[in-house]
């Protein structure tokens, strides 16, 4: 039974990348679809649409093994690592601002989301 749920769910995230590929195709953004997808899925568990039991579990397990799906792009980055030589200081601003741009907007985020479940719990 547990197989049957898991796949369900991950069909069902699956679907919702389907779904952002296809707007993202059918209105030329430049945006890719797999983030279309995935704010379309938050907004919907935001509205309560989409419960979240019904992609607990297929999404914790794709987060569990998050780093696997990582393995593509490192062997990709180096088998084309000529492409990056020559700008290291480059990507290494690049990668400072990112990483400061990801870890304020992610701390004002977890801060508001605090402060609206105290107001809640009042």
């Amino acid at each position: 039974m547990y197989i049957i749920y898991l796949s369900l769910q991950i069909s069902i995230l699956y679907i919702f990348y389907v779904i952002g590929t296809w707007i993202q195709e059918a209105l030329h953004l430049s945006i890719p679809g797999s983030i279309i997808g995935m704010l379309l899925l938050f907004l919907l568990l935001s509205m309560k649409i989409v419960k979240k039991e019904w992609v607990e579990l297929g999404s914790s397990l794709l987060v569990r093994h998050l780093p696997l799906l990582f393995l593509p792009i490192i062997v990709g980055i180096i088998n084309y690592f000529d492409l990056f030589a020559g700008k290291g200081l480059l990507l290494i601003v690049i990668t400072i601002f990112s990483t400061i741009l990801v870890m304020t907007s992610s701390g004002l985020v977890s801060q508001w989301t605090g402060r609206r479940v105290e107001k809640n719990r009042e």
